[in-house]
């Protein structure tokens, strides 16, 4: 958790950026599925839970589309980290998150955190 002025942030280190950090949790995931989000964990070496988020082409060819998809995750994240354990989080996302709208595809998130917990 980072907290600047008691504003959470997303800062650089909270995020999966190298290849190895992805293929790390890809070896041995925890995996939760909820409709078109699945969620792959696995525990890391740090005191803080870091994000990496897949928004292939297939989900749109227009890269503002997946642009949105991937901040309204960013800030799911954002606010729920200072509850979530040391783990590596990548958010894959399926084709039919476009159908969704922006408020429900927020619910949805929020929910696919608590359910991740229940199978752990």
């Amino acid at each position: 958790m980072i907290k600047k002025n008691n504003r959470l942030l997303f800062s650089k280190k909270l995020r999966l950026l190298k290849s190895h950090s992805f293929n790390y949790v890809f070896k041995k995931p925890i995996k939760t599925e909820y409709c078109e989000i699945t969620i792959l964990s696995r525990y890391n070496h740090f005191n803080f839970p870091r994000l990496g988020i897949i928004v292939s082409k297939k989900v749109s060819k227009y890269s503002y589309k997946r642009n949105k998809i991937k901040r309204i995750i960013r800030e799911s994240f954002r606010l729920v980290q200072h509850h979530l354990l040391s783990l590596d989080f990548i958010l894959i996302v399926k084709k039919n998150i476009l159908i969704i709208k922006t408020k429900n595809l927020k619910k949805k998130i929020k929910y696919l955190w608590i359910r991740h917990y229940q199978y752990i």
